[in-house]
């Protein structure tokens, strides 16, 4: 090898060497960001974990949230450390921005029920074991996941329902307060005694041990309807008792009423006809 090429081999070296030199502030720089940032993130995410078990969420949200956040930032900190590094990162920017778009608009309606699902999970209108009714279907919650919630119907039918959907409609929990008040309406005659029939319908109610006693049941005139005097029964009961109480009620009450001869009436109209001479 004669002493040129020795001479050019030198300065390829040293132009190299000039370049890595030049570049390594970057490289420590970026390998301290990465080392400090991949400890933020592990402190962020046991600090979310510890915030999720004192706010009691739901396991599935807890751990689908950590892990977007985990990966969110691990993302943030890859492009800073290749930003640091002196790669351009508008590219990685313009292709993460484009792959979130066609996801979205690929799919919108599963993003709708995953934000419901979140939106549930996180203001709880209703928990597992609740008995509840939206989108016109009641039934006990069975399961609450991202997408959708799991209803199970007084038949023991199993209803999915999207949570999207179920989260921008009024929903009535009828568990969450304990107890509930009951509304029954009994109609009776025009001819029969209101008063007579308020009592025994009081009585009634006052002699079962599951009607609470605060607030206290009460009967009032409700109605004066076309074929009846309707009279409105309300008294508090909880949760457990509330369908056993109603249906003994209801066949108890018929039954006192009928024994003490007031009737319960049941639409009719009365047709009066009458003849006119025809001409010829």
């Amino acid at each position: 090898m004669d002493l040129e090429n020795i001479k050019n081999y030198d300065e390829i070296i040293s132009k190299y060497f000039d370049k890595v030199l030049g570049y390594l502030p970057n490289i420590l720089l970026a390998i301290v960001i990465f080392i400090v940032g991949w400890w933020i993130i592990k402190i962020t995410t046991g600090w979310l974990r510890k915030f999720f078990l004192k706010k009691d969420y739901d396991p599935t949200l807890e751990n689908f949230l950590l892990s977007l956040t985990n990966w969110a930032l691990k993302v943030l900190l890859f492009v800073t450390v290749v930003s640091q590094l002196g790669v351009q990162t508008s590219s990685f920017v313009a292709i993460i921005g484009a792959a979130g778009l066609a996801i979205g608009l690929a799919l919108q309606g599963s993003l709708a029920n995953f934000a419901g699902g979140v939106l549930i999970l996180l203001l709880k209108p209703f928990k597992v074991g609740d008995f509840i009714k939206g989108q016109g279907i009641e039934g006990t919650v069975k399961e609450i996941s991202i997408f959708n919630t799991k209803l199970l119907t007084f038949g023991n039918q199993l209803a999915i329902i999207p949570n999207g959907k179920l989260s921008n409609d009024n929903i009535i929990n009828y568990t969450e307060e304990g107890k509930r008040r009951e509304n029954l309406v009994f109609g009776i005659s025009y001819d029969d005694d209101v008063k007579l029939a308020k009592d025994i319908l009081l009585k009634l109610t006052l002699e079962q041990e599951t009607v609470m006693a605060e607030p206290a049941p009460m009967i009032v005139l409700a109605e004066l309807a076309d074929s009846s005097v309707n009279l409105s029964l309300r008294y508090w009961a909880l949760n457990d008792d509330f369908w056993a109480l109603r249906w003994h009620i209801l066949e108890e009450g018929k039954a006192r009423l009928e024994a003490a001869g007031i009737s319960i009436p049941y639409p009719q109209r009365d047709v009066h006809m009458y003849a006119e001479d025809v001409k010829s």
